[in-house]
């Protein structure tokens, strides 16, 4: 079964968009509730958002599984990202908005969730990691994007309305600081959208785990609040919204290249 989808490209860039998927195995969706099966915590269009990466000769990475099924940027072994904040686990059972996935007693056991393990997140993380690999051999240094949007209210994880733009890079350890500069500029050269670097979210485990810079390999995550982009009630692609994000962001991978 395929559980992703690889372009590869040229350049020594690879963009993952690891909670861009929607679907749901029907032997998972039978067992869940209805808010469970709506997947509304999905990063919508994040893989729409940044289909132009290709252009620029970069990999892209997409997940086909909703992260209710497993969440591909937790750790394979559930540890929390953010020890003692409030958040969502390997195989989710609460939705953002603290709805219930399963009714009582089909929540996932552990059994079932080694097997999502196996099943969903490693394929996903080997072909990351042979692409990394790859691309790195071809270059000497690679760059890792992660690609992330969330609703722009969240109380379960932030007060207050997110800044538009939240970029992660583990407060500098997962790449240099001559990149992490090179990123703020651009993001402080537009006025358009509200940013802030090494926020609320400073990158999730896919940034932690394989930005190595001092090995070549750095990794970025960009956090983006989905009222830039697309309309938050319906989840609906707001194509003119995009439009007027997308130069940035393009902005942003160039100065990875």
């Amino acid at each position: 079964m395929d559980v992703f989808t690889l372009h590869r490209g040229n350049a020594p860039l690879l963009v993952s968009v690891p909670h861009d998927g929607t679907e749901i195995p029907a032997p998972i969706a039978a067992r869940m509730t209805p808010a469970g099966r709506r997947v509304a915590d999905t990063d919508w269009h994040v893989g729409r958002l940044y289909a132009f990466a290709t252009e620029l000769g970069a990999s892209l990475i997409q997940p086909r599984f909703s992260r209710y099924v497993v969440d591909l940027n937790r750790p394979p072994d559930g540890q929390p990202l953010y020890p003692g904040r409030q958040e969502t686990g390997l195989c989710p059972t609460l939705t953002f908005s603290g709805d219930a996935i399963y009714p009582d007693g089909q929540q996932p056991g552990r059994a079932e969730i080694a097997q999502r393990v196996e099943r969903y997140w490693r394929p996903y993380h080997a072909a990351l990691q042979q692409e990394l690999a790859r691309l790195k051999a071809r270059h000497g240094r690679v760059v890792l994007w992660e690609g992330h949007s969330i609703r722009s209210v969240v109380p379960m994880f932030f007060s207050g309305q997110l800044p538009d733009l939240n970029l992660g890079t583990a407060d500098g350890g997962s790449c240099g600081a001559v990149l992490r500069q090179r990123l703020m500029a651009v993001l402080g050269d537009q006025q358009r959208y509200s940013w802030v670097a090494d926020g609320r979210f400073k990158g999730g485990y896919i940034t932690r785990h394989y930005g190595r810079p001092a090995e070549g390999v750095e990794a970025v995550q960009l956090e983006i609040a989905q009222c830039a982009y697309m309309d938050e009630s319906s989840f609906a692609f707001d194509p003119e919204r995009a439009a007027d994000l997308q130069p940035v962001l393009r902005s942003l991978l160039e100065r990875c290249l």
